[in-house]
């Protein structure tokens, strides 16, 4: 599919209403860039582009306790870890707005207090310059 994609077979085809990727720090950087491309192809409006699985399917995982995902945000930011990760997600791709599901109230608040802190974007660039410089060349 990406392929079609990219090779503009649906060029012509309308733009999404929205189009939802996955995003966040545990996404590799080939799929970054596809989802990027995709909606550059398919002509999606940034605002209709949507993340989903910031926390990769568990906020709970341990790598969310080690990881100190504070880095990413500016300076003078302060947040817990989990939002953090969060905001950081809507940079990873960039998009307007994120999916997420829980049954928890406090989780959800956490997370959606955690829209207006302020993300490092250079920051961000290192760490998608890293990864891209993991990823094994075929």
């Amino acid at each position: 599919m990406i392929q079609a994609l990219d090779d503009g077979a649906l060029a012509k085809a309308p733009p999404p209403d929205i189009l939802m990727v996955r995003a966040g720090l545990t996404v590799p950087s080939d799929q970054l860039d596809a989802s990027e491309r995709t909606a550059e192809n398919l002509g999606a409006p940034p605002d209709r582009l949507w993340g989903m699985s910031p926390f990769g399917g568990d906020a709970a995982r341990d790598v969310w306790k080690r990881f100190k995902a504070a880095a990413f945000l500016c300076p003078d930011e302060k947040g817990s870890n989990v939002q953090a990760v969060f905001r950081a997600s809507y940079e990873l791709p960039r998009v307007a707005r994120i999916a997420v599901s829980s049954s928890n109230v406090d989780h959800m608040r956490e997370l959606a207090s955690a829209e207006v802190l302020k993300v490092d974007l250079d920051q961000i660039a290192r760490y998608r310059q890293l990864l891209r410089e993991r990823r094994p060349h075929s």
